[in-house]
């Protein structure tokens, strides 16, 4: 039976971490941020982040939007530079048509630093890749 079921590779949908300046506050913080590269909208998008350590885990977060449209981006949440030193997943699940897609990405602990930024698609700004 499970050799009957295909799952789709997620392909051009990606989730970065920004650093930004914040006018309110003076400082300057990291948020994650979802993209998507493709020609197609996602649908129904779910996503659920959390971190683990050797002896810290966090609380779940749940956040979902309805539609994500092709070449376009969205904030998810603010990331607290407490975690960084954890190990950060976010499950990614989402339609395209009447495909279901699912995907984890993860920021290795201490990999969301100024050091490991890259220029990201769509947003015409740098970030911090998740694997």
């Amino acid at each position: 039976m499970r050799k009957d079921i295909t799952i789709p590779e997620v392909k051009e949908v990606y989730i970065a971490a920004v650093q930004e300046f914040n006018a309110d506050f003076n400082t300057y913080d990291w948020n994650a941020y979802i993209i998507n590269n493709s020609s197609q909208p996602l649908e129904t998008v779910l996503i659920v982040s959390h971190g683990l350590g050797e002896h810290t885990k966090t609380t779940q977060m749940r956040h979902a939007l309805k539609v994500l449209p092709s070449k376009n981006y969205a904030k998810i949440e603010f990331l607290e530079e407490q975690v960084f030193s954890i190990i950060n997943y976010f499950s990614v699940t989402y339609f395209t048509g009447n495909t279901l897609f699912d995907k984890r990405f993860e920021f290795p602990a201490n990999s969301i630093v100024q050091d490991n930024t890259v220029e990201l698609p769509v947003m015409g700004k740098k970030g911090v890749l998740a694997r």
